[in-house]
């Protein structure tokens, strides 16, 4: 038997109030234990990754694995059963785990809570310590909210009327740079995250007649799924709880992943719960893998790729289609408006806008689908209880008239569709507005009546890049170009101060916001995700 991992140090933070009822003895072995065994493995992944991504770059195409045939063909097998908890999911509201969401989200109405350490979440020392104490005061009925602008003060309700929490830690690509193992390697974050929640939580959690239950964010393959699942049976194992008390869904928003569905869930099978389509990192993925694929893999305006793009819909239906043969839920996309407390036609529209998409995702099978504000729940759920009734999903329609071939799911050609000027514009100015509130801790922001993650970003400034190198004509006969872009970023940095005031404006990060959106927009070598790169201008 080998000797016990030394614990993890913390390196290069300011010690934060009840950082030690986070950080204590027991938890940080714990987490030393999973990076002795899963970071290698890890590290060994993300260099498959870019293997894969050579290998797309190469052929221009993907296809389902000829390797994993075999589970694709075995219709004998099936995922574990949902548990009470997460029988019915018809609406999820996302969100980071600050003190106010964490309230609002528990009370919401929703039935889960998507509590958010990963694109929602700018990974600051306090967000990554102070939100897993939030949830831990959550589960031991302790958390309340006082807002210092209105003074209104927020508790939770009964325990029975809360949402159930599916908690997400970040993606396997970022470190945690806080926390130092003894070998001196960053710890990943996806197993600081994950190993606090599960250490702390679990047997509390199951008192509650709940569980650890997780988001899976990023996930490029089945093997990253198998990898996750070694986690679960170790960290289960280690605490003494029952194999299977874990349960996990797997957000499909990666291409990649788009193909090995089935695989996915095949790994998890034990585990798993359900799987989601994510659409801002699908597209992200899409043009991450395809940059260099030619004219018939440019993308337009983001918010001209709805879901009933041909390729959308293949992707969502295939998704509804393999959960419910493997018996598992399908979760559909996010709904990001943001209501206007001051102009009711705005949200007229988009109320509406709203309500299509739920009564669509319904329609097409999906069990329950994800929504970023609370004005939002009450749509959403009026969709699914038309559908669904009393019933917990809608597990029982197959989806057997669902036929999709490797090539529907890359078909961005059949798009009408194409950039346009305006667009580029709006992926300037979120880029820059996102990128900026991101420097300042935090992860999901209200831009434009919509609410903004890391994964809009992503897609926003991966089109820049992407209109640029594919040499785009705008209908205006304008070329998206660097000095386009250095243009368009200069413009905004102006609109920026003269909205918000000279003070406030100096008083951000708005000057290294408009930098760095430049540098992964414009930078021939692209990078794999703009969390990277900012990561290193992050304080705290």
């Amino acid at each position: 038997m080998s000797a016990p991992a030394s614990p993890p140090v913390v390196v290069g933070a300011e010690p934060l109030p009840r950082q030690e009822e986070v950080l204590t003895g027991p938890a940080l072995d714990f987490l030393a234990e999973l990076h002795r065994r899963f970071t290698p493995r890890r590290n060994e992944l993300l260099a498959r990754r870019t293997e894969r991504r050579a290998e797309i770059a190469r052929t221009g195409t993907l296809d389902f694995l000829p390797g994993t045939a075999g589970v694709r063909a075995d219709d004998s097998w099936r995922v574990a059963p949902a548990p009470p908890a997460l029988q019915d999911r018809r609406v999820e509201i996302t969100g980071p785990a600050d003190r106010k969401m964490t309230v609002n989200a528990l009370n919401s109405g929703a039935r889960i809570w998507l509590a958010d350490f990963e694109d929602a979440s700018s990974p600051t020392w306090e967000n990554v310590i102070l939100g897993q104490l939030n949830l831990m005061d959550a589960y031991a009925g302790r958390v309340d909210f006082t807002d210092a602008r209105t003074g209104k003060s927020y508790a939770l309700r009964p325990q029975d009327e809360l949402a159930t929490v599916v908690m997400r830690p970040r993606g396997w690509h970022l470190d945690e740079r806080h926390l130092r193992g003894a070998d001196g390697e960053p710890l990943p974050g996806a197993l600081v995250d994950f190993g606090l929640y599960f250490f702390h939580n679990t047997a509390r959690l199951l008192e509650l007649g709940k569980g650890p239950y997780f988001y899976l964010p990023k996930t490029e393959s089945h093997l990253e799924a198998r990898l996750w699942n070694d986690v679960f049976v170790f960290a289960q194992d280690r605490l003494g709880i029952p194999q299977g008390t874990v349960r996990a869904t797997v957000l499909i928003e990666t291409i990649t992943a788009a193909y090995e569905m089935e695989e996915i869930l095949y790994e998890l099978r034990d585990h798993a719960s359900g799987l989601n389509a994510g659409r801002w990192d699908y597209l992200f993925s899409i043009v991450k893998n395809f940059r260099d694929g030619g004219p018939e893999f440019v993308l337009p305006d983001r918010n001209l790729v709805t879901m009933t793009a041909p390729f959308m819909r293949a992707y969502t239906e295939l998704l509804v289609r393999t959960c419910h043969k493997r018996g598992a839920h399908a979760i559909g996309g996010m709904a990001a408006f943001i209501p206007s407390r001051k102009d009711a036609e705005v949200n007229k529209v988009a109320f509406e806008k709203v309500r299509a998409d739920k009564d669509r995702e319904a329609a097409d099978g999906f069990d329950g689908s994800w929504v970023a504000h609370p004005d939002l729940v009450p749509i959403a759920m009026e969709s699914f209880d038309k559908v669904l009734g009393d019933r917990p999903h809608q597990k029982d329609r197959l989806r057997e008239d669902v036929q999709v071939k490797a090539a529907d799911l890359i078909d961005i050609g059949s798009l009408d569709a194409k950039p346009t000027y305006a667009g580029m514009v709006n992926a300037v100015q979120v880029g820059i507005r996102y990128i900026e509130a991101w420097l300042r801790g935090l992860g999901a922001v209200a831009i434009f009546n919509l609410m903004e993650d890391a994964a809009t970003a992503e897609i926003s400034r991966s089109q820049i890049w992407q209109w640029i190198n594919a040499g785009v004509e705008f209908e205006n006969g304008e070329r998206a170009t660097p000095e386009l872009a250095r243009r368009l970023a200069a413009d905004e940095l102006e609109a920026v101060r003269a909205e918000i005031g000279a003070e406030a404006f100096a008083a951000g990060h708005w000057r290294e916001a408009h930098d760095l959106l430049l540098t992964v927009a414009l930078d021939e070598e692209y990078a794999d995700f703009l969390t990277l790169p900012a990561y290193r201008h992050l304080t705290g």
